[in-house]
């Protein structure tokens, strides 16, 4: 599955535009030297992670065998974590710790019984650092397991100012107010929005962002988990919602068929290619690394993000995803791996990362100043703002089935929603039907 926090291997930061260093710099010395009390051990480390993401996280873990005298293996997975990290401990050759990119993967190790506990230490840095909604997230059953170093904030629309300039209008604050201003855009010669209809991954985002704001989280948590029916009133009244984007051909760049054609590198290159097709695309902060590695646009300048709107009166919405950390019972130095998440739980460790670009934080604790530049600055107050208002991403949350899977379940659905919008309350009783076999799966 394309992860959504994992699409570009390039130097991906926001903060790469404005001058700080993403890709390669020195060696990372961190604050306090520490007392060495790690030296001869090894830790192994496995995520998704490839390109300019491993080559930043790897100045993290540098930083954290400066201050404790611990050798770091990191291992990239690919997207397929589960197989990857079931395979190893089959084999007996485990990781210490494992960067795990979505809800339903954790509670999987978890649930096989794959998993520390984490420490007293960690368990007080996330409880005193994070919103406790990160906690949540991280526990299973009660108990916590994993910590949120990474997030990813997937309520970011983002346009060209000089197409909204030219056509007269500011960032929208609602919906309504959105699609109003997509008009004025499409008046002035562009179509509005570019739609990545081919990925499926972004239909789910764009039905979670609507839906968290017209629904509520209690229902939007409550639909996550499968305890609410897609055929709820709320969910064909979100589909209506999305529905009078999709059906309206004046505001998606090229129409459904198009759309339809149309990956997330393309959406991206419609608006910020050599030959712009459109004003705006929503997805999440990741859209500022393709704008700024693929079509050179300078982020602030040539390229800007305002937050996905409020519905219907609701609160503005704010989807994350994220990668938990977790140890493993059957590393080899899980102790040590211990104390690795011990160090990612604190600001220091984000630190690094943030000043090296392409990230966000979810520690309340970590110093905006730490990120290179004003856009990721408020992407990251944004996402810790929003406290315990944050929802994950509600497809990860899914079996992987009904919320995952290329060509099934919620992404193919949408996707024939996008091709036909005319009737939401169909589309919610073959949402229903999906989701219902999934889940008992």
């Amino acid at each position: 599955m394309m992860r959504r926090t994992t699409l570009l291997t390039g130097c991906t930061a926001l903060a790469l535009a404005l001058g700080a260093t993403a890709c390669g710099g020195g060696p990372v010395t961190p604050a306090g030297g520490g007392d060495k009390a790690l030296a001869g051990r090894t830790v192994t480390v496995a995520g998704v992670w490839t390109g300019s993401e491993q080559k930043n996280f790897q100045k993290v873990l540098d930083a954290f065998s400066a201050k404790t005298g611990a050798k770091t293996q990191f291992v990239s997975t690919g997207d397929n974590v589960s197989t990857v990290v079931g395979s190893k401990i089959e084999g007996g050759n485990a990781p210490d710790v494992v960067m795990v990119p979505q809800v339903g993967v954790l509670q999987q190790f978890a649930q096989k019984g794959w998993l520390q506990p984490l420490s007293t230490t960690a368990q007080q840095s996330i409880g005193a650092d994070f919103a406790s909604v990160w906690k949540n997230y991280g526990s299973v059953d009660g108990t916590l397991y994993g910590l949120y170093f990474k997030a990813a904030h997937k309520s970011t629309v983002w346009y060209s100012p000089d197409a909204l300039a030219q056509a007269g209008v500011e960032p929208p604050k609602t919906y309504d107010e959105m699609l109003k201003a997509g008009h004025t855009v499409s008046d002035s010669g562009l179509a509005a929005f570019a739609v990545a209809g081919q990925d499926g991954w972004t239909l789910t985002d764009w039905f979670e962002n609507i839906y968290l704001s017209q629904a509520g989280p209690e229902k939007y948590d409550a639909l996550a988990a499968h305890k609410l029916k897609w055929t709820d009133a709320s969910v064909v009244e979100a589909l209506t919602t999305l529905g009078k984007l999709f059906k309206d051909k004046q505001l998606i760049a090229g129409g459904q068929k198009e759309a339809l054609n149309t990956d997330f590198p393309g959406s991206v290159e419609k608006v910020f290619g050599p030959e712009p097709k459109a004003g705006m695309v929503y997805e999440g902060d990741f859209v500022a690394g393709v704008a700024h590695d693929q079509f050179g646009k300078t982020i602030g300048q040539d390229a800007d993000f305002f937050a996905f709107p409020a519905v219907d009166g609701g609160s503005a919405p704010v989807v994350s995803g994220g990668d938990a950390a977790v140890v493993l019972k059957d590393g080899k130095n899980a102790k040590a791996g211990m104390k690795l998440l011990e160090y990612l739980a604190t600001p220091e460790a984000a630190a690094v990362w943030a000043k090296a670009g392409g990230f966000l934080s979810p520690n309340k604790k970590l110093d905006l100043a730490s990120y290179g530049d004003d856009v990721t600055r408020a992407t990251a107050k944004s996402l810790v703002a929003a406290g315990d208002s944050v929802r994950f991403d509600m497809s990860d949350q899914a079996p992987a089935a009904f919320g995952g899977t290329k060509g099934a379940g919620e992404w193919k659905l949408l996707q024939d929603f996008l091709g036909d919008p005319s009737d939401p309350k169909a589309t919610a009783e073959r949402l229903e039907a999906a989701a219902a076999k999934a889940y008992q799966g």
